[in-house]
C-alpha cells in the first residue's frame, strides 16, 4: 500500500512539474500560445508527411486537436498530462489540455504525442460542451494504428473522429487515449 502512495505521488508531482511548465514567455519572447500553436503545426506536419490517411484526413477535417507532447508516468497508479492546440485549415484557434489516470499492473514513464482528426462539425462541438470532452464518451473515436494508417482511404471512414498516437519515447505498458479528459485552456 505504502508503495501505491509513493507511486503515485511521484506520478503526480511529475504531473505537476509538466502542467506548471506553462510561463507567459520564452527566451525568445514568444508567448506560450503561439509555441504551442508552432509545436501542434510543426507535430501535425510531421505526421501527414509519414502517414498517408493522416494527409488525407487533413484534407477533409472540419477541425484537428494536436497534442505534440504528453508526459505519462505510473507505478501501479498512473497519470498523463499534455497540451494542445486545434488547427482548422492548418490556423491555431484554440487550446486544450488532456488529463487521464489509470490505476493496475504499470510502471515506467513515456512521452509521446497524438492527433485527433474531427470530420463532423457535431463531433467537434462536443469539445466545449459540458465540463470538458471524454475519449470514450460522446462521439466515436477510431485510434488508427500504423497498418490502419497506411492502407485505409477516406472514402471508407464513416466515424467522428481518428486519432493517431506518434512519437513515443519511454518505456510504458498500456499506451492509449481511451478515458482521457480534454479540456479548454487559456494559456499566455
Amino acid at each position: 500500500m505504502k508503495t501505491l502512495r509513493v507511486a503515485g505521488t511521484l506520478a503526480l508531482v511529475m504531473l505537476g512539474v509538466t502542467a506548471s511548465s506553462v510561463v507567459a514567455q520564452d527566451e525568445q519572447g514568444k508567448t506560450e500560445a503561439a509555441k504551442l500553436a508552432s509545436e501542434s503545426q510543426a507535430a501535425l506536419q510531421k505526421l501527414v508527411a509519414t502517414v498517408p490517411l493522416a494527409q488525407e484526413l487533413t484534407k477533409t477535417a472540419v477541425g484537428v486537436l494536436v497534442f505534440p507532447s504528453i508526459t505519462k508516468a505510473g507505478l501501479g497508479i498512473g497519470g498523463q498530462y499534455g497540451e494542445g492546440t486545434l488547427l482548422k485549415k492548418g490556423t491555431a484557434v484554440a487550446y486544450y489540455k488532456t488529463t487521464g489516470a489509470s490505476f493496475g499492473l504499470q510502471a515506467g514513464g513515456q512521452k509521446y504525442g497524438y492527433a485527433m482528426f474531427f470530420t463532423s462539425d457535431e463531433a467537434l462541438n462536443q469539445l466545449d460542451n459540458a465540463n470538458g470532452f471524454e475519449v470514450g464518451v460522446g462521439p466515436s473515436v477510431v485510434v488508427v494504428d500504423e497498418g490502419m494508417g497506411k492502407s485505409t482511404t477516406t472514402t471508407t471512414l464513416k466515424d467522428d473522429v481518428y486519432a493517431f498516437i506518434f512519437g513515443q519515447k519511454g518505456l510504458m505498458a498500456g499506451l492509449g487515449i481511451q478515458g482521457n479528459k480534454i479540456t479548454k485552456i487559456t494559456p499566455k
